[in-house]
């Protein structure tokens, strides 16, 4: 073996070690990013709100969460005219197969416009319009599209800005079930 070829061999670092660490920094980062996003969201109890449902129904959340006893419920902000949101609604589509789900159409219109879009798009789940943003405002988000996981007791257990993968939501919504 000639002694220029040793150097190179001792140089050479495994490429798993380099994508892990590459995998860590991006994860720190993120979580990071996350973090200063929900800076100014509520911690605690969730603040109750009231209105009504697209379908004419009144909604308040405390209400809407005892018919749904010892269960984390989610709740979605979401905008028309958000690109972000279109990528992850099938997401809480499929969520809300399964799970309390009521979704808050930030600036979107009237409910008739509201309405008309969700059956265009084959939105499934309940939704209330905050057309000034006020319910946003109320939790502290910063934009859309965020989700709000609640456990049973009624505590905001996980806040998620931007975009949020259905494992993502199954996971914090399975979490925020454990505690009480």
């Amino acid at each position: 073996m000639s002694p220029e070829a040793e150097p190179a061999a001792e140089t050479k670092r495994p490429r798993w070690r380099r994508w892990g660490l590459e995998a860590l920094i991006f994860i720190a980062a993120f979580t990071a990013f996350q973090l200063w996003q929900a800076r100014n969201t509520p911690h605690g109890p969730a603040p109750t709100f009231a209105g009504q449902l697209l379908d004419g129904q009144p909604f308040e959340l405390n209400t809407w969460r005892e018919h749904h006893p010892g269960k984390a419920t989610l709740l979605y902000f979401w905008a028309e005219w958000c690109p972000v949101c279109k990528t992850t609604a099938g997401n809480v589509s499929a969520i809300a197969e399964d799970w309390p789900v009521t979704s808050i159409a930030i600036q979107s219109g009237p409910a008739a416009t509201i309405s008309k879009v969700m059956h265009e798009r084959n939105y499934r789940w309940s939704t209330l319009p905050d057309e000034t943003a006020e319910i946003l405002k109320l939790y502290g988000l910063p934009g859309t599209p965020a989700f709000i996981v609640i456990n049973p007791a009624g505590n905001i257990a996980f806040v998620s800005i931007g975009y949020t993968s259905e494992i993502g939501l199954r996971l914090r919504l399975w979490w925020a079930g454990q505690q009480s």
